[in-house]
Formats: C-alpha cells, sequence, structure tokens
C-alpha cells in the first residue's frame, strides 16, 4: 500500500493522501473543482460572508474532471484506466443533465475509459462546490 500525495492537485481539505494505491488498484480520495493553494473554487463566486452568490456548474465540473485527471498523472496511472467513478452532485434536479454532458465529454466514447458509475446527490459537501468525484482506477 502506499499513499500517493500530489504536488500540483488541490490540498486535501483533511487528514487523507489524494489516492492510495493498493495492488493493481488505485483509489481516490473524493476530489472536487477547487484551485491547489487558494481558497477559490472555478466557478464560484462567494459573498463576503461566505455563502455562494453564484456559481456555473461547467466550469465547476470541468476543474473537476482536470483534478481527477491531476492526481492519476501524479499518480503514474492513465486516466483511461478508471474503472469507476462515484459522482455527488448537491442539486441533481438543476445539474444532472448539464452534468451527464460534460461527463460523457471525458469518460464515454472511443479512447476513453468508460467506466461504471453511481451518482448521487447529497446535501452538501465540505467546500462551498456542487459537484465531487470518487474515482477507482487499475494500475
Amino acid at each position: 500500500m502506499s499513499d500517493i500525495h500530489s504536488t500540483r492537485a488541490p490540498e486535501a481539505v483533511g487528514p487523507f493522501p489524494h489516492a492510495k494505491r493498493v495492488g493493481d488498484l488505485l483509489f481516490l480520495s473524493g476530489i472536487g473543482p477547487r484551485t491547489r493553494g487558494s481558497k477559490a473554487i472555478p466557478g464560484v463566486t462567494l459573498a463576503p460572508d461566505g455563502s455562494i452568490e453564484s456559481y456555473d456548474f461547467d466550469v465547476q465540473c470541468r476543474a473537476c474532471i482536470e483534478n481527477v485527471r491531476t492526481v492519476m498523472e501524479d499518480s503514474g496511472v492513465p486516466f483511461e484506466n478508471i474503472v469507476d467513478v462515484l459522482c455527488f452532485l448537491t442539486d441533481m434536479k438543476r445539474d444532472f443533465k448539464a452534468f451527464n454532458r460534460i461527463y460523457g465529454e471525458h469518460f464515454a466514447g472511443d479512447g476513453k475509459p468508460n467506466p461504471t458509475r453511481t451518482t448521487i446527490e447529497v446535501g452538501s459537501l465540505p467546500t462551498p462546490i456542487a459537484v465531487e468525484l470518487k474515482v477507482i482506477a487499475r494500475v
């Protein structure tokens, strides 16, 4: 077993690694659309009181997938080796259609991983984000 700590992906929001390799599998911790070294979240504008003033779900979703790609690269495992994705959305009704479209651009089709997937709605995530991905890949 080995822990992977990316120097390019956003810092973890708790005491855990970005990923853990166990045998022939790589388990990524939940990855959101945050930016390394900053409190900024792509696609999110916060009000002075810390509440969400506005957000662009497409921007968040793309940043989230790019952060997954970064952790995969830093783990030495090709993005195409993803076998399962657990998706968390904070508003399924509002965001599911856009999520499916953007997800398909990166995960479905020729030369893309086409993993199994589960998408669930959650009441909130640890930071003011609307999407987070949990990934398992074959090493």
